[in-house]
């Protein structure tokens, strides 16, 4: 069996990770929301110093892929200079903070993310993976974005802080928000948080403060699909994977103001125009959007087969949504799926309604076997 090289740890653009088309350079922009000219920038740099791919995350950051160890000094230091990264490298590596899309400049949401921006080294020592989820629109839509400690909105319109993994949250008021995190984290790193690697896994071992446990969210939403809104159009990222001259064609197209870099590889286009890119999704019934599949063999070097062309041929063959895994490591997805499709020594093992890391219902199938399975 091939038992994956889990690092613990996600790359940054200080501290890239190596895959088979070179290294891996991620960057957070800040609040999701970039100019056009920002993202005219990345483009650049991904076809210069890059292979010109780029990769959206599920948790709506951006990675240039197949950057080679001599570029990478002077990619950084552009991504620095256009303040997609952070100067010093453990702020950017604690700036794993994704927020509500659709945020208005100096609402609520806004000004929680500044604040937690700026104040990151004063948290207590957290495990790398650690995340920050403020999601404090109408209703929250982030609950499948990964996360460990999240800001939400009660039913009654209030803000409240809960701990990933439990059902209820902490009444704060904004003023005091960040100390109630500061608190909230500190307990988690003081009881072992650290062993536990995950706010979701520690709660289920750890009995939270009953006064964190009382305020009740609000009613969850729907994050938008592909399509018109009022000020501007959502487009979706087959795979979260996209061309350089694909971004800026779409650019071209579409002439935004700003670009949002939304979760479920969305991006958000502050536009008048209509927009028809072909390498985009522009529909909201489109089967893709409800599959996930990482970069795959021979890209990633964990890998032992490939993702996406399979995935391709399976979109619409099979029932609610797909992801597909090139190794146990499931980066594309960390939750469950009707049908998850594992690689292993060069086949598959199926998953129904379930995840990476559940037991199998069927292994061993070989890649051209898998249309057998879903005719």
């Amino acid at each position: 069996m091939n038992v994956p090289g889990i690092r613990g740890w996600c790359p940054t653009a200080h501290r890239p990770m190596m895959s088979g088309d070179g290294l891996l350079v991620r960057m957070r922009p800040r609040s999701g929301r970039m100019t056009a000219d920002k993202v005219h920038a990345v483009a650049d740099l991904a076809r210069r110093l890059g292979n010109g791919l780029i990769d959206l995350t599920s948790r709506a950051g951006l990675q240039i892929r197949g950057v080679t160890h001599d570029a990478h000094p002077e990619l950084l230091r552009a991504l620095v200079a256009e303040a997609l990264v952070d100067a010093d490298p453990g702020i950017e590596a604690r700036r794993n903070i994704v927020v509500t899309p659709f945020w208005n400049s100096g609402d609520l949401t806004d000004r929680l993310e500044r604040v937690l921006a700026l104040r990151l080294a004063d948290l207590p020592q957290l495990p790398p993976k650690t995340g920050f989820a403020i999601d404090t629109g109408a209703a929250p839509v982030l609950q499948d974005v990964s996360a460990d400690f999240r800001f939400e909105r009660d039913g009654e319109g209030g803000l409240l802080l809960r701990a990933d993994g439990a059902e209820r949250g902490w009444s704060i008021d904004e003023a005091g928000a960040f100390d109630a995190l500061n608190e909230m984290a500190t307990w988690f790193a003081d009881t072992g948080g650290m062993e536990s690697g995950r706010v979701k896994r520690h709660v289920s071992k750890v009995a939270l403060p009953g006064n964190w446990q009382i305020a009740v969210p609000a009613d969850g939403g729907q994050l938008r699909a592909p399509g018109r809104t009022k000020e501007g159009v959502v487009v979706g990222v087959p795979f979260g994977a996209m061309s350089a001259d694909a971004l800026v064609g779409l650019l071209a197209e579409a002439d935004p103001a700003f670009v949002q870099v939304m979760p479920r590889r969305c991006l958000y286009l502050e536009t008048a125009r209509p927009v028809t890119h072909p390498a985009f999704i522009h529909d909201p019934s489109e089967s893709l959007l409800d599959v996930a599949a990482c970069s795959g063999a021979p890209r990633c070097t964990q890998a032992t087969v490939p993702t996406r062309s399979v995935a391709r041929r399976l979109t619409g063959r099979c029932a609610g949504t797909l992801h597909v895994s090139g190794c146990a490591k499931g980066c594309a997805r960390s939750g469950s799926s009707d049908v998850t499709l594992v690689g292993r020594d060069g086949t598959f093992d199926l998953v129904r309604s379930g995840s990476v890391g559940d037991t199998p219902d069927q292994t061993g199938v070989p890649e051209a076997g898998l249309l057998e399975l879903f005719p």
